[in-house]
C-alpha cells in the first residue's frame, strides 16, 4: 500500500479501532524495549508488561523530564535502552528550561522521526516538485535534522540555511524559487523585518507554505495573520520535541494542532484537579512514544498547555485536536489579581498590533501575586492604546512600556521574551 494512503486511513480510524492500534503498538514497544531498558524496568518492578486494555495504562507511573535528566553530569539521557553502540544520531535540547539533554537514537528510530514527519508535510500539501529553505542553525537541535531528512525522503530539493545570515537566506530563497520555508514563528517574522530593510518584497517570492515550530505562534490568530500578510503564504503548524518526537501538525486553514495518534498515545491531565481532563479543558498535555525503542518515553508529562476536543474536527481527520495548539508551560502559568493568565494570551493581544516590531513580557511576585510589565517596540510611540487593548481582552490592567526600535532581541530559534522573575522576587 502507498504510504500515503496508509496515513490517509490511520487518520480515519474510529476511535475503538485507533484504540486497538494503540495497544497493540504500546505491548510490542514494551516487549522490545523490557528488561534491557533499566530506566524502565526500575520504574514499572511489579507491573505486567502487557496491557490488556489501554483502560490499565494508568497502572503505569508518569516519566517526568527531571528523572530523564537524571544525575549524569555530562547529560545522557537516562531512558536508553541499549548500548551507546547501537545508536546513529546524536543530537541535544535546546536548554531553554534547564540542563541540555543528550538524547540518542538508533537507524530505527530515526525511520520513525522522519515517517512521523511525513504526516506534517501531507498537512503542509508539500510534494516532490516543491523547493524547501530551512532556516536553521542545523546545531544539534533535532528538530531541524528530522525536517531536513523528511522533505529529502519526500524528493522535495532541500536548502540549508546553516551559516547564512538572514539577508543571504532571503536571497538564497529568491535565487532558488523556494516554495516553503521552514523556521519558528518568530523567525518567519523576524526574516519580514530584514527583507523590509533591505528592499526584498517578500510577496513576490515563491514561499507558498511556511511550517513552523517552537513557540506557540503557529496557533496564534494574530501571529499567523501577520506572518501569512507578509509573505502571501500559508502557515501549517507543528509541535515536537528532541526527548519525544514529531507529534503534531496543524492545518492550512487554520490554528490548533492534531496529535498524530497512529505514533503516540495522548493523555490528558486536567491543570487544576489533576484528574483526567474533560472535553475543552485546560489541561497537560502527556506523551507516550508507540515506535521509539531506542530512546521511549511512556506517559511523560510534557509541561505543555492544551485544550483536547475530541468531536471530529475534519472527517479526513478524527484524531484528538489541540484547540489552539499548545497554548504555553504549566510553569509560566500566571495569576494576576486572582485571574490565570498565560503569555500566549499577551501575546494573541499584541500580536494585533501591526507597528510592534518586538516585545517582551515580565512577570515579578508581589505578595502572593504575580504582577507584568510589558516592553514593545511601537513605531507609533503610543503604549497607551496597547495596554487599553490588553485591559479589554483580558480583563487586566498591564504596564506597558515604549522602548527605542531595534533594542529588543531578535531570535532565530525558540524566543525568549518571557522572563520569569517571580522566583527571584519572592
Amino acid at each position: 500500500m502507498d504510504s500515503s494512503v496508509d496515513r490517509q486511513s490511520m487518520q480515519r480510524l474510529d476511535r475503538d479501532s485507533l484504540e486497538q492500534h494503540q495497544l497493540q503498538r504500546l505491548n510490542d514497544l514494551l516487549g522490545a524495549v523490557l528488561p534491557t531498558n533499566h530506566f524502565y524496568a526500575h520504574k514499572f518492578s511489579g507491573v505486567a508488561p502487557q496491557l490488556a486494555s489501554l483502560d490499565q495504562l494508568g497502572n503505569l507511573p508518569y516519566t517526568s523530564k527531571t528523572e530523564i535528566v537524571g544525575e549524569d553530569e555530562d547529560g545522557w539521557a537516562a531512558n536508553r535502552t541499549f548500548e551507546r553502540t547501537r545508536y546513529t544520531r546524536f543530537h541535544q535540547t535546546s536548554g531553554t528550561r534547564g540542563r541540555p539533554l543528550i538524547v540518542l537514537d538508533t537507524a530505527e528510530d530515526w525511520h520513525w522521526w522522519i515517517e512521523g514527519w511525513q504526516y506534517v508535510l501531507d498537512a503542509a500539501k508539500i510534494t516532490s516538485g516543491d523547493v524547501c529553505m530551512l532556516a536553521f542553525s542545523f546545531g544539534p537541535f533535532i528538530g531541524f535534522w528530522s525536517a531536513f531528512d523528511a522533505v529529502l525522503q519526500r524528493g522535495c530539493l532541500g536548502i540549508s540555511g546553516g551559516g547564512l545570515s538572514t539577508h543571504a537566506r532571503l536571497e538564497r530563497m529568491e535565487t532558488l524559487e523556494a516554495t516553503c520555508l521552514f523556521c519558528t514563528p518568530s523567525y518567519a517574522l523576524r526574516m519580514a523585518e530584514v527583507a523590509s530593510e533591505v528592499g526584498i518584497d517578500l510577496r513576490q517570492l515563491s514561499i507558498r507554505t511556511i511550517v513552523v515550530a517552537g513557540e506557540p505562534g503557529g496557533s496564534i490568530v494574530s501571529v499567523r495573520n501577520q506572518i501569512e500578510t507578509a509573505w502571501d503564504a500559508r502557515v501549517l503548524d507543528h509541535s515536537g520535541a528532541t526527548e519525544i518526537g514529531p507529534w503534531g501538525y496543524g492545518t492550512l486553514e487554520g490554528g490548533g494542532l492534531y496529535v498524530n495518534e497512529a505514533e503516540f498515545l495522548a493523555e490528558f491531565i486536567n491543570y487544576e484537579t489533576g484528574v483526567p481532563a474533560a472535553e475543552g479543558e485546560l489541561s497537560e498535555l502527556v506523551l507516550t512514544t508507540l515506535g521509539r525503542a531506542g530512546n521511549p518515553v511512556i506517559r511523560y508529562r510534557t509541561g505543555d498547555l492544551v485544550r483536547p476536543r475530541w468531536s471530529a474536527q475534519d472527517e479526513n481527520i478524527r484524531f484528538v485536536f489541540l484547540e489552539g495548539g499548545v497554548l504555553g508551560r504549566v510553569d509560566d502559568m500566571l495569576i494576576i489579581r486572582g485571574v490565570n493568565i498565560l503569555p500566549s494570551s499577551v501575546e494573541q493581544v499584541i500580536r494585533n498590533f501591526p507597528e510592534v516590531a518586538e516585545y517582551r513580557i515580565t512577570a515579578q511576585r508581589e505578595g502572593a501575586l504575580d504582577r507584568l510589565q510589558v516592553e514593545v517596540e511601537d513605531r507609533q510611540q503610543s503604549p497607551d492604546r496597547i495596554a487599553a487593548e490588553l485591559q479589554l481582552r483580558l480583563g487586566l490592567n498591564i504596564e506597558v512600556a515604549a522602548v527605542p526600535i531595534g533594542t529588543l532581541p531578535r531570535f532565530e530559534g525558540k524566543a525568549e521574551r518571557f522572563f520569569d522573575r517571580r522566583k527571584m522576587s519572592g
